[in-house]
């Protein structure tokens, strides 16, 4: 047990942890040599999603300076019982936009922007006319199914425009999730021609949000500059609360 007495009693060091990091970083320096890149220009965002925030803490002890959460309330009370910490907290899951303007009280980076009321509710208010700058990436769905989350490929322009048009808003680039059903190298290089796309718009949107646990190699050969990596690190996730 750790003697750490802001842990909670309950939680436990996972001693797997130290070396599934190493393993995944030492696969992403890998990846790098492979594309002619270096590891330094690649960001880990350890997703912990259904983790405890002891978990965090101990991904901080080993390095880890990004973490990524899919929801809400289990990223907002994180963020709070982690305040000391010097981490960047990346919001990467579907966003209502009702919630936003909470996700921006503690999220540094909001990696899914899909929609124009999403967009919007970043937007300064007569109740907020000078709110917090976050880092945000535009959302691309790379599939066919309009349930996904995701702006379509030909309608990135405009909601770029958008987010841009927002002045609260500092777009770093595009995210996106490899099809299933699809060669995830195919997919992300389609992204890549997507990522163009917007540079063109925003000179200094370069960032690409690509590769999880099980494609992030592919992610890195296609230009990514920020992987997204959960269960490789964190082990299988606990059961929703």
């Amino acid at each position: 047990m750790s003697d750490d007495p802001r842990l909670p009693s309950s939680s436990s060091p996972d001693d797997g942890l130290e070396a599934r990091l190493a393993s995944v970083r030492s696969g992403i320096a890998d990846a790098a040599r492979a594309a002619g890149r270096t590891a330094d220009e690649l960001t880990l965002v350890v997703v912990t999603k259904f983790h405890p925030a002891s978990l965090v803490r101990e991904l901080a002890a080993l390095g880890v300076t990004d973490v990524g959460e899919n929801r809400h309330q289990e990223a907002q009370a994180k963020a709070a019982e982690l305040a000391e910490l010097p981490l960047t907290w990346h919001f990467v899951g579907q966003l209502q936009s009702k919630k936003a303007r909470q996700v921006r009280r503690y999220a540094h980076v909001v990696q899914s922007l899909d929609r124009e009321s999403v967009v919007d509710a970043f937007a300064p208010t007569d109740a907020e006319p000078e709110p917090t700058v976050i880092d945000g990436f535009v959302q691309v769905n790379l599939t066919e199914d309009p349930d996904r989350g995701g702006v379509r490929p030909d309608a990135v322009e405009a909601m770029v425009e958008r987010v841009l048009a927002t002045g609260t808003i500092r777009l770093r680039g595009v995210m996106a999730v490899a099809p299933l059903d699809e060669e995830p190298r195919r997919a992300f290089a389609r992204l890549r021609g997507i990522s163009d796309r917007v540079v063109s718009l925003e000179a200094t949107a370069t960032d690409i949000s690509a590769g999880m646990s099980g494609d992030y190699a592919d992610a890195v050969l296609e230009g990514a500059t920020h992987l997204r990596i959960g269960t490789a690190i964190t082990g299988n996730r606990p059961v929703a609360p």
